[in-house]
């Protein structure tokens, strides 16, 4: 049995693999915004649940993330499933700039604390939910794909660092192609959309293979890699 630890388990992929995880027995801290919303997976299982409201965003996150693993026992895993995005083709400022604090200092600022409780263990697991548009700047949405691709080095140092210093931490970067959850609820026509339950399945698979990067699912993994073989000038006149 796993203590694991979910930030953004209140809706989408993080909720569904907390249910799923929960399922096969695992003692779950879940955290969030709003933590009425994490009561429900609570009654699921109230011995094996621990809830903490937590605003990536705000200054004391850190310290209500060390609270809620020293509730839980300590931590096995910690899976980030945080996370905000809008297309933006004005290029309104304050999307923007509340993308680039959510998705930038905030994922800094868990996956750091999170490394940093591992690196004084010894060992651990940390996934992140990031996406598929970290792989080319996608004009429709700038900060998104720029804080996605972000997220993505950030990781991959991480990583190169935790072997460096002789760590057993291991990092799986999960990218997503577009899934039916509140986040993309935004009147726009998304093409090949996934399943949050489909999706949850194989993080936990990805997780449980200890899967370096795993691009969600097979269509996204092709498009993805034609997406890199396409020259920068030609990139730039694509509509999307």
């Amino acid at each position: 049995m796993k203590r694991v630890v979910i930030i953004g388990a209140s809706s989408g992929m993080g909720l569904e693999v907390a249910k799923l995880l929960l399922a096969e027995g695992h003692l779950l801290g879940v955290a969030a915004r709003r933590e009425d919303r994490l009561q429900a997976l609570k009654l699921l299982a109230s011995d094996r649940v621990e809830v903490q409201a937590i605003d990536v965003t705000a200054d004391d996150a850190t310290a209500r993330l060390r609270e809620l693993i020293d509730r839980l026992g300590g931590m096995d895993l910690f899976f980030y499933a945080s996370g905000i995005g809008k297309q933006n083709r004005t290029l309104t400022p304050e999307i923007e700039l509340n993308t680039v604090n959510t998705n930038g200092m905030g994922f800094t600022r868990m996956i750091g604390e999170a490394y940093r409780y591992f690196a004084e263990r010894g060992e651990g697991h940390i996934a992140a939910i990031t996406s598929i548009a970290g792989t080319k700047g996608l004009g429709p949405a700038p900060s998104y794909s720029a804080t996605k691709a972000f997220q993505n080095v950030y990781l991959q140092s991480l990583e190169q660092q935790a072997n460096a210093r002789g760590l057993n931490i291991r990092f799986t970067d999960i990218r997503p192609g577009f899934v039916n959850t509140d986040l993309l609820n935004d009147n726009f026509h998304y093409p090949m959309m996934l399943k949050p339950e489909k999706v949850a399945r194989q993080i936990v698979r990805a997780i449980k293979n200890k899967r370096h990067i795993q691009v969600i699912d097979w269509r996204y993994a092709i498009l993805t890699a034609l997406w890199r073989r396409i020259p920068r000038p030609l990139w730039r006149h694509f509509k999307l």
